[in-house]
């Protein structure tokens, strides 16, 4: 996503500049004003006001304990408050609602699984769904753990922003449009935050939607353990989707769809798909054409994706003839997906996360045969094919990220604290 036009007005400047504090002290721990000063270019009147006002909302306090600087008087270290504010991500899939809330230092605090039978459904029953969760979320939210320097409790934390992440391209507008979900039924542009934020009582917290694969390719990208300038993520969960990241930022494309690979023509004379091609890698490589091929459609449809996947891994053990085909039909055609991505975008690194990532060990033999040709016209060209290194957790955790980043590069989203906890701090 292209980065936000530079704000005009003063209080979108000063919304601006708050951020810009808390932001270092998240990203670089306590340290005193001064060093808030260099680091941002603020001049140090307006760092000491910006401060005043972060501790009036109880996202940052200044510890008593000072600290010598090498140059000037010694400082009173700042530290952020992680726990006067929470964030949440959903994540929407076809049989569940996945949730996760965390601190503004990432710590999870709570998660849950509410299961639901709304896919295909409207978008209306879905949002109802959504809208019932965040309201227990709010309800519900722990108290703080009182910290032995804390000369009182905390008043209980704020839910400041929800991400929903669901499957589907979701335009990068002002309504944040779901563009088409057609594993939910949805076949016309859906505006789900709209949706939902009307049936929360007012003031609504800030939601966002996303799209999941996208957050958990960030999250993949962050979690990389060498340096990338690229990388594409395929994951199969709801169908197939994915994500790219282009020096550390998602690529969405001029409608929100770029990183779709799901439906990227892989056989000119293959099925019809859903979305009007014939012959996409969700055809072959879907969990619904993958557990067809294996023998297990019936045992889908009666019980859900989770004992027929159960029952696909118990076979490939066993080494059923069936089953690995349906991996090895499911490996060629993510061997030439792969093939047309990295020509075309000449990313370093395939992540493949889900189902995919589950199926990793019978998938890779044949996507290295495939690839080995590439790679013997153009060793220079390092791809790397590998499975995803945060699991089941990857799209949650992109989530609760984007949602923690917005609220610290807008901390005004905090409302103050009351004027009696603001005195007794």
């Amino acid at each position: 996503m292209d980065p936000a036009p530079p704000p005009t007005d003063a209080a979108a400047i000063r919304r601006r500049n708050l951020g810009l504090v808390l932001r270092h002290l998240a990203d670089h721990g306590p340290c005193p004003r001064t060093e808030v000063a260099a680091a941002t270019g603020l001049a140090h009147g307006s760092v000491t006001a910006l401060v005043a006002d972060l501790a009036d909302r109880g996202l940052l306090r200044e510890d008593d304990v000072l600290r010598s600087g090498t140059r000037g008087r010694p400082g009173r270290p700042l530290r952020l408050e992680p726990r006067r504010a929470a964030v949440a991500a959903i994540q929407i899939t076809s049989e569940q609602l996945r949730v996760a809330v965390s601190d503004l230092a990432g710590g999870v605090v709570h998660r849950e699984v509410v299961p639901h039978d709304l896919a295909p459904g409207t978008p209306e029953a879905m949002a109802d769904a959504v809208a019932g969760v965040i309201a227990r979320i709010g309800s519900s939210l722990p108290g703080y753990a009182v910290a032995e320097t804390d000369s009182g409790p905390h008043p209980a934390p704020v839910l400041a922003r929800i991400v929903i992440a669901m499957a589907g391209p979701v335009r990068d507008d002002a309504a944040q449009t779901v563009v088409v979900a057609p594993d939910f039924g949805w076949l016309e542009p859906v505006r789900l935050r709209a949706l939902v934020a009307a049936r929360l009582p007012a003031p609504a917290v800030a939601i966002d939607v996303v799209n999941d694969a996208n957050a958990a390719a960030l999250a993949e990208f962050h979690a990389l353990q060498h340096d990338s300038r690229g990388l594409v993520l395929i994951e199969a969960g709801t169908g197939i989707g994915g994500g790219v990241v282009l020096d550390g930022r998602i690529h969405t494309g001029s409608h929100g769809i770029a990183g779709e690979p799901g439906h990227i023509p892989v056989a000119m004379d293959g099925p019809a798909c859903v979305c009007g091609a014939r012959g996409c890698l969700v055809c072959f490589a879907g969990p619904e054409a993958v557990f067809e091929a294996a023998g297990l459609g019936e045992l889908l449809r009666r019980k859900g994706s989770q004992p027929a996947q159960a029952e696909l891994l118990a076979l490939l053990s066993r080494g059923d003839a069936r089953a690995e085909a349906a991996l090895d039909t499911a490996a060629g055609a993510l061997s030439t997906a792969i093939l047309s991505i990295t020509a075309l975008l000449d990313a370093d690194e395939v992540v493949l996360g889900g189902l995919l990532s589950e199926w990793f060990r019978w998938l890779i033999p044949v996507i290295e045969s495939r690839l080995a040709g590439r790679r013997a016209l153009a060793p220079a060209l390092a791809l790397r094919v590998t499975p995803a290194a945060l699991g089941e957790n990857g799209i949650l955790t992109g989530a609760l990220g984007f949602a923690r980043r917005a609220v610290l590069s807008d901390p005004a989203v905090v409302p103050p604290l009351p004027a009696a906890a603001r005195a007794g701090s």
